[in-house]
């Protein structure tokens, strides 16, 4: 599939979507907002680019609402529906990098990955 993106009903649908940044287990995240997104897009593929789990904020305090949990859960149901999600190791999240190069059917935990874009391109994908 060469295209960008194309509406599917009341989804539109990307090729793939790239997120980061977005540090469950702290109060700043936006775990509802993030839920809504997923739940109106779909892609091919989504790239997590680190700092998906803040480690380090977990480590001085527990801060894991219902909604953190929905966010995790959610994608792990796009893997099992067919999405390729690759999940790439940042610093907020370097425990799990003891773990990259796991592939669990559709969900792939990596320390850098390489996309190819719709243009032929390889990219690489890593958390700056």
């Amino acid at each position: 599939m060469d295209e960008v993106f194309r509406n599917e009903g009341d989804k539109t649908h990307y090729r793939t979507i790239f997120l980061s940044d977005i540090h469950l287990g702290t109060r700043g995240c936006q775990a509802d907002q993030l839920l809504s997104f997923l739940k109106s897009h779909s892609c091919d593929e989504l790239y997590l680019v680190g700092d998906i789990i803040d480690g380090w904020r977990l480590r001085s305090q527990l801060y894991w609402p219902q909604s953190h949990s929905n966010v995790l859960r959610r994608f792990l149901t796009l893997a099992k529906r067919g999405t390729r999600v690759v999940f790439v190791t940042g610093n907020h999240d370097e425990f799990l990098r003891k773990y990259s190069d796991i592939t669990l059917g559709n969900l792939e935990l990596v320390n850098r990955a390489v996309h190819r874009a719709a243009d032929g391109r390889r990219l690489l994908v890593v958390h700056g």
